[in-house]
């Protein structure tokens, strides 16, 4: 792959057959560079500076990230969650923004559990997926699943969207209910095949729930991953090919 910074394709505009952001590429790709390792067939960067706090953004999207602390498939904190804090894309946060504001007017609320992961992150549910005695979690969360097939069946991935920064896990509440959350059938981080989207014994309110965030979601530029309901993908992506790896802290 090469070196050089992947710019947006909505960016990736030509005049005449001549590049007219090349310069901005090229400046870009050196910037990026600099704190980045180039791997295989990726580029994983240390770059945090086009990623916001979900909050600053749209400061009443609720946030409850499961990976800073043990409520989580691995039953304790995930390497590189140093803060409870959702950073994402500016567009990926903007996305979001809209969604709530339209949520907020029948009196729903978006819950995030998960926005940007770092790469660390992921090596750790790695490491963890190798460890056959560790299973503190399995009546949980993969009550079905042997833990060394997570990866096989898609139910994490060694090279995820969230590490691009612009995939987030989510679901819905209700504000006039003490926030409760919506039924959607299976529990957030559920590895089994109930909590695929359309899964068809999925019936009554929790598809009505589940239909509706997918389509919500959807409207606002999102692409659902079809094993997970509660996982969201911008579709206009900035970095397609870039994996982060800097720690989620609060200073960024």
């Amino acid at each position: 792959m090469s070196r050089f910074f992947a710019l947006p394709a909505r960016l990736n505009k030509t005049f005449s057959g001549i590049n007219l952001l090349a310069p901005l590429a090229l400046a870009l790709s050196f910037s990026v560079s600099c704190s980045s390792r180039i791997t295989k067939d990726t580029i994983v960067s240390a770059d945090s500076s086009h990623f916001v706090s979900v909050k600053k953004v749209s400061p009443t999207i609720q946030t409850e990230m499961r990976y800073f602390g043990f409520n989580n498939f691995v039953g304790r904190p995930i390497a590189g969650y140093k803060s409870a804090t959702c950073y994402l894309t500016r567009e990926a946060a903007f996305g979001l923004l809209r969604v709530q504001q339209e949520l907020e007017k029948d009196g729903l609320s978006l819950r995030v559990y998960d926005c940007y992961r770092p790469q660390k992150a992921v090596d750790d549910f790695i490491a963890w997926s190798k460890n056959p005695n560790d299973q503190k979690t399995k009546a949980e969360f993969y009550p079905n699943v042997d833990k060394s097939k997570v990866f096989e069946l898609g139910y994490v991935a060694s090279r995820s969207g969230h590490t691009r920064g612009s995939t987030v896990d989510l679901t819905l509440v209700n504000l006039k209910n003490e926030n409760a959350p919506l039924d959607m059938g299976t529990p957030y981080d559920f590895f089994s095949p109930r909590s695929a989207t359309a899964d068809p014994s999925v019936i009554g309110v929790a598809r009505e729930n589940r239909d509706r965030l997918k389509s919500l979601m959807e409207k606002h530029g999102f692409k659902n991953y079809e094993k997970e309901w509660w996982h969201f993908t911008l579709n206009d992506e900035p970095y397609p090919n870039i994996y982060f790896d800097f720690n989620i802290e609060e200073k960024y």
